[in-house]
């Protein structure tokens, strides 16, 4: 393996961000153990370590592939975007060839480790629905071309990771609507995250033709937009808690009322509070990216928790 190669491996990590693949792989997580917990004919009612191996290869896959696709997309754009310029592919750190082909190759694992899926534990729905996941997670980008709702278009390709992570654990768990609920809230939580991100792109999106919320509504719409989105967002997780007996049955704090599905969601709720006011105030930081992988590891984190406890007891 050539040290170019080796470079450009390194650059796409860096410029793809690996690190913020938490923002999907706990969901996927939570559903897994969720489904598992509910399938009759499962011993123990916990995954198995090979399809939760499988799952984390799955996600890590699709999101570099999701990423890299949105780069090559936007690669002409970034190019003009003065927050964006230095981009591996517009800055001339990467080719397109080359994201190109790593591209092609994440696809072609996703497919053979969503096959494995049958060829292991005889269930071949994740390889059915692996052209539908890729199609989704390749032409997300485009949508801010056409429509403001292109927000929860990307919520949508993080809110599939908890409804495919459910299906490759027990299909029939999709005829509930647990994973739908979790897969919802991640749509509605992501899209109102990336409204926020977005407000520091308005100028250059109007210049641009470009679609998104602040084009259409503004600061000011887009600020009171989001926080309705997230709000709703909330209402899903409530709903997920009377949903899921895992998320009531066992206490996590002695003599209180309070599972580890209720504290994550009390801890969501309040750094979706920061993250408001943070982006009132033009703080568009890093620990905007940090409260948000707070948000997924404590929800994933908390909520398998409740679900290993349920089954063990």
């Amino acid at each position: 393996m050539s040290r170019s190669f080796i470079s450009a491996l390194i650059a796409i990590g860096r410029d793809i961000k690996l690190a913020h693949s938490v923002f999907a792989l706990p969901f996927a997580l939570l559903a897994m153990f969720m489904a598992a917990a509910r399938q009759i004919d499962r011993a123990g009612g916990l995954p198995r370590w090979g399809e939760a191996g499988l799952i984390v290869l799955c996600m890590v896959l699709a999101r570099t592939y999701a990423m890299l696709a949105n780069r090559y997309v936007d690669r002409a754009i970034d190019a003009r975007n003065p927050r964006t310029a230095g981009r591996a592919l517009p800055a001339g750190r990467l080719g397109a060839p080359m994201v190109l082909g790593v591209l092609i190759g994440c696809a072609v694992g996703l497919v053979a480790a969503a096959a494995l899926f049958g060829v292991v534990y005889d269930n071949w729905w994740p390889v059915i629905a692996s052209p539908i996941v890729l199609i989704w997670l390749g032409v997300y980008g485009y949508f801010k071309r056409f429509t403001a709702a292109s927000h929860f278009f990307l919520g949508g390709a993080l809110g599939l990771s908890p409804i495919a992570a459910a299906l490759a654990i027990h299909p029939q768990y999709l005829v509930r609507p647990d994973a739908w609920l979790l897969g919802g809230f991640v749509v509605l939580w992501v899209g109102g995250f990336d409204i926020i991100y977005a407000l520091q792109d308005e100028v250059f999106d109007r210049k641009e033709g470009l679609h998104s919320i602040p084009v259409k509504l503004g600061r000011t719409g887009s600020l009171l937009f989001a926080k309705a989105v997230h709000l709703v967002g909330l209402v899903l997780l409530v709903v997920l808690y009377r949903t899921v007996p895992a998320f009531s049955a066992n206490t996590i704090v002695p003599g209180a009322n309070l599972t580890g599905f209720v504290l994550a969601t009390v801890i969501v709720a309040f750094l979706l509070l920061i993250e408001h006011r943070a982006a009132s105030r033009n703080q568009f930081t890093m620990a905007f990216f940090t409260a948000n992988g707070v948000i997924a590891l404590m929800l994933g984190a908390l909520g398998i928790r409740d679900v290993v406890v349920w089954v063990g007891g």
